[in-house]
């Protein structure tokens, strides 16, 4: 190995697309002072490499296959406290990058930013700070000066992080059946989610639930298994 590795910061890199994810590790690699050390293509595929490759930063796509990202985010938390996590993320919806922050995550960032932002990021979170995209962030301020009319159908405070997957699922079309295999769940556990979504949304049928959520799917995007 060479000596000089040593003192370069480990990234494991996550992504479901494989150019996307080739891409990112060729940007990484090119850097003095970063280095790739391993990539995953799923949460299960991720889970692995980080007990195996020990990064000091993984760089994870919010929008993977099977599994739940935002519970995969609080695992890694809870049993690797030292990895820095940032979320690489096509959706610049601020909820998303609030439900990953909540969750643990340490950065969020938008893949369209030019390729300065996203190492600065990475320089950034493992240097211990927070950091979030800019447009990410003007968003957030535009949302606070607008609170005197909130976009009830955007928000989704109201709901777990299990329930707000579920909600993004069921607005991609899928059946319970299907969110109970994607999530490795029981289907009678979706359809207890699903009840509470209901009640919080304040929707009485599982029609009005499939409308409203489909329709903020399409406005806002989802984290999708075929995407």
């Amino acid at each position: 190995m060479n000596p000089a590795s040593d003192t370069k910061s480990r990234v494991l890199v996550v992504d479901d697309h494989p150019l996307l994810r080739e891409g990112v590790m060729q940007l990484i690699n090119r850097q003095p002072d970063l280095q790739t050390c391993g990539q995953a293509a799923s949460l299960a595929e991720a889970q692995t490499a980080v007990e195996s490759t020990h990064p000091h930063l993984v760089l994870l796509d919010l929008r993977l296959g099977a599994g739940d990202v935002l519970e995969f985010i609080k695992a890694t938390r809870a049993r690797f406290p030292k990895v820095r996590i940032l979320i690489l993320s096509q959706h610049d919806e601020p909820l998303y990058a609030e439900r990953a922050m909540h969750a643990g995550a340490d950065g969020y960032v938008i893949k369209e930013e030019a390729t300065t932002e996203v190492l600065t990021a990475i320089r950034r979170v493992l240097g211990g700070e927070v950091y979030i995209s800019r447009k990410i962030a003007n968003q957030v301020v535009h949302r606070m000066v607008k609170a005197d009319a909130p976009d009830q159908a955007a928000r989704l405070e109201d709901l777990t992080d299990r329930e707000f997957t579920i909600y993004q699922l069921i607005g991609g079309g899928m059946t319970s059946r299907e969110i109970a295999e994607e999530l490795g769940v029981s289907i009678k556990t979706v359809e207890t989610h699903k009840e509470n979504i209901k009640h919080k949304r304040g929707l009485r049928t599982a029609a009005e639930l499939v409308q409203e959520a489909t329709e903020w799917v399409r406005q806002h995007g989802a984290r999708l298994p075929d995407q």
